[in-house]
């Protein structure tokens, strides 16, 4: 049975995704600031197939204690979705708060990449997955979006990563939704995708065969 860990696991698009890994026969390690939303996850998903971990991502030896609690419960890691990620408080830069601009690099990009050198070794010896989500943000000109530009630098750290892992048989995904109506934001977004319809793009990125790489991606409401 192969394991998936999930940063940013506790709500939204992380909490679908944990849902349609075990549905899908995967074990599952929950990661994220707060345990307590965690520790219900995994009584939903059942104990033999969830773990939670309380995890601060922009801290590099908690989440080396984090991989390390996942191999020591599961014996591997496959999959790694790093999906922890916040959002602006401000706007632009002339009117941006600069401890928002921290607090967003740090746990958006550092955050990921932190995610990604403490499981690499476990992720190479299983030839695994590495699943990052990125943003259509990423991938657009949004007027003074310092969010965006953090996604950018997921947009080009997931494709640079793709190749440094390529011989080693691992595989790298860029996930890049759109508007989804989660947690994420103060105010519902009924046009928006749910998370599930994430979770669902997750889980064909890391089901395809061995030869096949599924390297970004796009995914949006149809609605605009």
């Amino acid at each position: 049975m192969k394991t998936m860990l999930i940063t940013g696991a506790s709500t939204g698009i992380g909490a679908a995704t944990a849902r349609r890994a075990v549905a899908a026969g995967y074990r599952v390690g929950l990661a994220a600031r707060s345990k307590d939303k965690l520790d219900g996850l995994v009584t939903e998903l059942g104990e033999d197939n969830a773990m939670a971990v309380a995890c601060d991502v922009t801290d590099y030896a908690a989440q080396q204690a984090m991989t390390a609690a996942v191999l020591e419960r599961f014996g591997s890691i496959d999959v790694v979705f790093a999906n922890a990620g916040v959002g602006s408080n401000s706007s632009g830069t002339a009117k941006g708060d600069v401890e928002d601009w921290h607090r967003m690099v740090t746990t958006n990009v550092l955050g990921v990449m932190y995610t990604v050198k403490a499981t690499h070794d476990a992720v190479v010896a299983a030839k695994g997955h590495y699943v990052l989500t990125g943003s259509i943000a990423g991938r657009k000109v949004l007027a003074g979006s310092i969010y965006g530009a953090t996604k950018w630098a997921i947009t080009g750290y997931g494709q640079n990563l793709r190749e440094e892992l390529r011989d080693d048989g691992v595989k790298v995904t860029l996930i890049e939704p759109g508007m989804v109506d989660t947690p994420f934001f103060d105010q519902r977004k009924p046009d928006a995708m749910q998370a599930d319809d994430v979770a669902g793009a997750v889980l064909y990125a890391i089901s395809q065969p061995e030869n096949v790489l599924t390297g970004e991606i796009w995914i949006e409401p149809m609605k605009r």
